[in-house]
């Protein structure tokens, strides 16, 4: 095993044998032993325990071995108490999940405050297997069926290419105590449903179905990267951003093999699950405007694109913009001048660029979004229009409605913010004073 392990450390390029490891201790046969073959390696160890509360007695008794354990060999010990019901209550996740996240998020504390380079779990071959029989049952893609890495970040498992059966009999062979669970035995958990009444199950149809597993897992994680490949290849085509937007090209998409996996890779990192992939991947076949959310993140199926944007508050703020500013930084960032009428003056070719008869301005002037029931008078335009009908008229993005804000001299609109001016604000041959707005 002390061979195995070295090359396995190496070919894998988990760590440097001058790198500080924490190794996550429970007491447990997996993480006893390798906390002794890392030590045998000479590498730099400390030792990391939670005591989740979740045995009583027993939870303590482990914890006092782990610490003995420690001062045995010299290692620095790290320990921690957590009260894993009332965090899986308060999240409303199952017990399994709590203590994952409590221990996690603890262990990369202590490896941050005390200069560890990585983590070190007790991960063994088994718990590949029953990983992937988990995440099939639950329901996965190609990434669930590539079982445990065995270097995610800065956690490492080098116990990975051997079985809990082989680490029993390295205990027995190196007379090392270690400390059972008796909650291992118990089926209260989905992982131990699957160690104990599935896996004997497919041992009777195949007795080295552990090993067939792991053979599985590697081809799997070879057709995963083939995988990974292509779909960052068509994600340069099919993906690009607009200031705070990611949009992605609906054309392209329906020219692709398999739509919804590229748009579960893409849509993934905000929060979407398969069943709402799903569901936005029909609907590149219908009609637009149909809305999709995750708890971070709204998607538009718009003309062209699917458009992603950042759920925020909505700004129902109204903005005051006394006479003697001459610049506004929020909501929108505005230079503001006035100017005297010369009969050189040019109207600027710009929509950033707004200038108005400052004579028939209100101040101080009002900044706020739209409100149904809005209208106001187009330049150029004879009569008044609304600024629904407007948007509509402009073919504007359900995002750009949003984001659009209005100026008002009283409660006149006087400019819809980068788009258009009110024809009763313009300027004319009487004006002598220009109030000058510039969008930056």
């Amino acid at each position: 095993m002390q061979r195995k392990i070295v090359r396995f450390v190496e070919e894998e390029n988990l760590f440097y044998r001058d790198e500080k490891i924490l190794v996550a201790v429970s007491g447990g046969v997996d993480s006893v032993v390798l906390l002794d073959l890392l030590c045998k390696m000479e590498v730099e160890c400390g030792v990391a325990h939670c005591n989740f509360h979740l045995r009583d007695q027993e939870s303590d008794g482990d914890f006092e071995f782990v610490k003995t354990l420690a001062k045995e060999k010299g290692l620095a010990f790290y320990s921690v108490d957590f009260d894993t019901k009332k965090y899986a209550a308060e999240n409303k996740i199952s017990i399994e999940m709590a203590a994952r996240d409590l221990r996690y998020n603890w262990f990369e504390q202590v490896r941050e405050t005390s200069e560890y380079k990585y983590i070190a779990v007790g991960h063994h071959a088994d718990d590949v297997a029953e990983t992937v029989l988990i995440n099939l049952a639950r329901g996965t893609g190609i990434h669930g069926l590539s079982g445990i890495k065995s270097k995610l970040g800065k956690i490492i498992r080098p116990l990975l290419p051997f079985p809990r059966k082989q680490l029993l009999e390295y205990a027995k062979n190196h007379s090392i105590d270690f400390r059972e669970d008796r909650t291992n035995a118990e089926t209260d958990y989905v992982r131990n449903k699957i160690r104990h009444q599935i896996m004997p199950v497919l041992e009777e149809i195949n007795p080295a179905i552990r090993a067939t597993m792991t053979e599985n897992v590697q081809r799997f994680r070879e057709v995963e990267q083939i995988y990974n490949r292509v779909i960052e290849e068509n994600r340069l085509h099919l993906v690009f951003t607009r200031e705070n937007q990611l949009l992605i090209s609906i054309p392209k998409l329906k020219e692709l093999l398999a739509p919804v996996s590229h748009l579960y890779e893409l849509l993934s990192p905000y929060g979407f699950h398969h069943r709402d992939v799903r569901k936005i991947a029909e609907s590149i076949h219908g009609i637009s405007g149909k809305l999709f959310y995750s708890a971070s993140h709204q998607l538009l199926r718009d003309r062209e694109y699917l458009i992603l944007t950042e759920i925020s508050e909505e700004n129902n703020n109204e903005y005051l913009i006394a006479d003697e500013e001459a610049k506004l930084k929020l909501p929108v960032e505005l230079k503001i001048s006035f100017l005297d009428r010369t009969p050189g003056f040019q109207f600027p070719n710009s929509t950033k660029i707004a200038c108005f008869d400052a004579n028939k301005l209100q101040f101080p002037l009002t900044l706020r979004k739209w409100k149904e029931g809005d209208s106001f008078h187009p330049i150029g335009m004879k009569g008044k229009k609304k600024i629904s009908d407007f948007f509509i008229d402009q073919k504007f993005t359900l995002q750009e409605k949003e984001n659009t804000w209005l100026l008002l001299s009283g409660n006149k609109i006087v400019w819809v913010v980068g788009h258009r001016m009110d024809d009763r604000f313009k300027i004319t041959d009487n004006t002598t004073k220009i109030y000058r707005l510039e969008l930056v």
